[in-house]
């Protein structure tokens, strides 16, 4: 492998199986239900309903479904970062803003349009709505958490900014970036 392309690899890897199962755990906390459980609702957004009669398999589904999407989120994050180097030497307030977007994109795109919402009808009301105030709040916290974890990773395993994307960082420096 490249070894320039090394840190871009770890960075996801970690910041996806990390980011991952500690949004497993949030979530059985938010909920106060058992993470198997969970596991089952992330399945549920490939085989329906079906999920929760699968046992161990759609659990397993569930593990491998939550690992891939999570790696997914993190190589967004980490190729962004290549572009725009203030992702990485602003990490934090970078974490914090990508947060809110997995956020947004998770709870009123991915979910709405899975197999576990199929017989909801779609309304935006209904979005607007989805969660009661006290869920809402944990469950951005928990995004906010994830956004942390991918940008950690990003700025710990030394994503540097691709040669293309310096041009474009320049003309884009975020104002919470250090000035070196």
């Amino acid at each position: 492998m490249n070894p320039t392309r090394l840190p871009v690899f770890r960075a996801i890897v970690f910041a996806g199986f990390i980011a991952g199962t500690t949004d497993i755990g949030a979530a059985a906390l938010i909920y106060w239900l058992n993470p198997v459980i969970i596991l089952h609702s992330i399945a549920s957004g490939v085989l329906g309903k079906a999920a929760y009669f699968e046992g161990t398999r759609s659990v397993l589904l569930g593990l491998v479904l939550q690992w891939a999407m999570s790696m997914l989120i993190a190589a967004i994050y980490v190729i962004a970062a290549r572009c725009l180097r203030w992702l990485t030497a602003a990490w934090f307030q970078g974490g914090l803003a990508y947060g809110v977007v997995i956020f947004i994109v998770m709870n009123y795109i991915v979910v709405p349009l899975s197999a576990a919402w199929l017989h909801h009808p779609f309304t935006w009301h209904g979005l607007m709505h989805r969660f009661p105030p006290d869920k809402l709040v944990y469950n951005l916290l928990a995004m906010l958490l994830f956004g942390l974890i991918v940008a950690f990773h990003a700025h710990h395993f030394g994503v540097r900014t691709h040669p293309a994307g310096e041009k474009q960082d320049r003309a884009m420096q975020s104002p919470w970036a250090d000035s070196n």
